[in-house]
């Protein structure tokens, strides 16, 4: 073995040591994008953001080069439209891993194959063909001796579970029995982890108020709001563990078990049309880095407290040529020119300040527009119960300026939100603030320096 090779199967042992002592957040990286960075950016991009997981929609050649001696681990895709081809012809899937996985490796750490997407609910004439598929490509691994390295799956949606709560009851439709029966057979044998696309948007929205938006966005509950499983008694606080756990008893109630979850996509669209209000920036900041925190934490769901969650990000940049709602082309956490719809950090955000280093950049400002009595009682209670730190707006301090309500009730919005949303704050006060990115103590500033030269 040359030198060279040596040194890249050391990094892929070590590498796979080191990722299996947790669960990790990686990304999502569609291409329906109108002008898609080049494939060597996107890889500055992930390096810059520490991402070190990634899912590739496909098995693009010019991003696997590009993602070559990084380190990164790379998840595949074999789209929905090659999957009949693929269930159809071993020599087929055969050419497929060779072109698009074995002639990759080792240099770009290939781990996991995508077989598909929601193929089950989303294109059900080709459901007979998703086990052949898997079985053929992974005759086509063992073939090139990477079945240890890279493992099949397909990911599904929560459309699959008739009824996803209360999670100790959740079954897979029963449509899909013999081929569920047969997919999860294929995992168990070969140790691979079931692919849950869990997205608590669509559970909320579905829901038309029976679950409260905290709940969905990792926030804390009103103690009368608390939700549980009445026949495990187990509590719930958030709704991405309550879709975790109805895969895990859906797979139960197939006589399945040690078949891991992985979450191969979740995330918040961050912009909708008015019927969509819940899509906005804030809530897509507090979700994804809630979600980030939550599954670093490495705590599991409540059936499943050992069982750490990996989970893949949706998405890193918004995807404009998708076709459907407003609000399915705006869940990247990054315009195609690089720029950031919000600010997020992939690192352990648990132990980070009270000043997020995700919220760099991003301020929670007072709406303008809002009346001003609103803006008072929401200052109020900022400044009171919410524990802000107005000392500076105080009468007789630097910033006190009471007659521009609005830039005094910024920088004690913004004070409450970078000390609170890490624990589950919002940027919302009764709909008297909003996000921006200018720095809200600057308008006091430049308030100041205009009176002081009059």
């Amino acid at each position: 073995m040359s030198p060279d090779r040596l040194e890249a199967v050391l990094m892929l042992l070590m590498l796979m040591v080191y990722n299996a002592s947790g669960a990790f957040v990686g990304i999502n990286i569609g291409t329906n994008v109108s002008d898609l960075p080049s494939a060597s950016d996107i890889v500055s991009i992930l390096k810059a953001k520490k991402i070190q997981h990634v899912r590739l929609v496909d098995s693009d050649h010019e991003m696997l080069v590009a993602l070559a001696n990084t380190g990164i681990e790379v998840m595949v895709g074999v789209p929905n439209n090659q999957l009949l081809r693929m269930g159809q012809s071993r020599p087929t899937a055969a050419d497929w891993i060779n072109k698009n996985v074995a002639a990759y490796i080792p240099a770009t750490n290939i781990t996991y194959i995508a077989v598909g997407d929601e193929i089950l609910t989303t294109v059900p004439n080709a459901a007979l063909v998703l086990v052949p598929a898997l079985q053929f490509l992974q005759s086509a691994l063992l073939a090139a001796n990477l079945n240890t390295q890279v493992k099949l799956s397909s990911p599904h949606s929560m459309d699959m579970i008739s009824k996803a709560f209360p999670p100790s009851t959740a079954t897979f439709n029963s449509t899909w029995s013999s081929v569920m029966l047969q997919y999860l057979g294929f995992l168990k044998k070969t140790g691979s982890s079931f692919m849950l696309n869990a997205q608590p948007y669509y559970g909320y929205v579905k829901g038309q108020g029976v679950f409260p938006l905290e709940y969905a966005l990792f926030r804390s509950l009103n103690p009368n709001s608390q939700i549980a499983d009445p026949n495990t008694n187990l509590f719930y606080t958030n709704m991405f563990d309550a879709m975790v756990d109805a895969t895990y008893n859906s797979i139960k109630a197939m006589n399945f078990t040690d078949i891991p979850v992985m979450v191969t996509a979740s995330g918040w669209p961050w912009h909708s049309a008015r019927k969509e209000p819940a899509a906005d920036v804030d809530n897509a900041l507090a979700y994804n880095t809630n979600l980030i925190r939550h599954v670093l934490n490495n705590s599991g769901t409540p059936s499943q407290p050992n069982n750490q969650v990996s989970t893949y990000l949706f998405e890193l940049f918004s995807e404009d040529l998708r076709s459907g709602s407003v609000s399915g082309e705006s869940w990247g956490i990054m315009f195609s020119n690089a720029s950031a719809v919000y600010s997020l950090t992939f690192e352990d955000v648990a132990t980070a300040s009270t000043d997020s280093p995700a919220l760099h950049g991003m301020f929670c400002v007072a709406n303008s527009s809002a009346p001003h009595s609103a803006l008072k009682q929401s200052l109020d209670w900022a400044c009171g119960p919410g524990s802000a730190n107005c000392s500076a707006i105080q009468p007789g301090q630097p910033c006190y300026k009471p007659d521009d309500i609005v830039a005094v009730a910024s920088y004690a919005f913004n004070d409450y939100y970078h000390r609170t949303q890490a624990s589950g704050g919002t940027c919302n006060f009764n709909s008297t603030a909003t996000i921006s990115s200018t720095d809200p103590s600057l308008s006091i500033h430049v308030s100041l320096v205009s009176l002081s030269q009059h």
